[in-house]
């Protein structure tokens, strides 16, 4: 059994656009701001009550940057796993400071896109590669060979 576990999975919509930067070796990686809420119904008025948490995202995996950069903008849902890390700083002003943020490297995290296709602006289609485009326009139904036998 591992002696400790560092995992940080979020459900939620991007409340701006992706920030998108690159590294000093010329990597791409891109920081989001993630949403997410709960809600329950207040015992004492019955009024529904609402808190929104946000989340400091950075993906420091270069392919995955550069999906993000094509296909996500304010309001996309995503799903998120990565690790929580603190890093300190020190701000304008001299100060040390201290963020906490779910990070996502190269081979240790998942970021899905939850909008549906449907849900995607004619624009973001065209945006898309152009062999992608093809594939969902003009690709023939699969040959699906199935066998009705029981294998037992």
């Amino acid at each position: 059994m591992a002696a400790s576990l560092n995992k940080v999975m979020l459900i939620g919509n991007l409340g701006a656009d992706p920030v998108i930067r690159q590294t000093q070796d010329g990597k791409r990686l891109a920081q989001l701001s993630l949403a997410t809420s709960e809600s329950w119904k207040d015992k004492s008025t019955g009024e529904k009550k609402e808190k929104t948490s946000w989340h400091r995202i950075v993906i420091f995996n270069d392919g995955l940057a550069g999906v993000v950069e094509s296909y996500l903008k304010k309001g996309s849902k995503v799903y998120v796993e990565g690790q929580l890390q603190t890093r300190k700083f020190t701000d304008q002003s001299g100060q040390e400071k201290y963020t906490t943020e779910v990070v996502l490297g190269n081979y240790n995290g998942a970021l899905t896109m939850l909008d549906s296709r449907g849900g995607m602006s004619s624009d973001s289609i065209q945006d898309m590669p152009s062999d992608v485009n093809q594939d969902m326009n003009n690709s023939p139904a699969p040959d699906l060979d199935i066998d009705d036998e029981i294998p037992f």
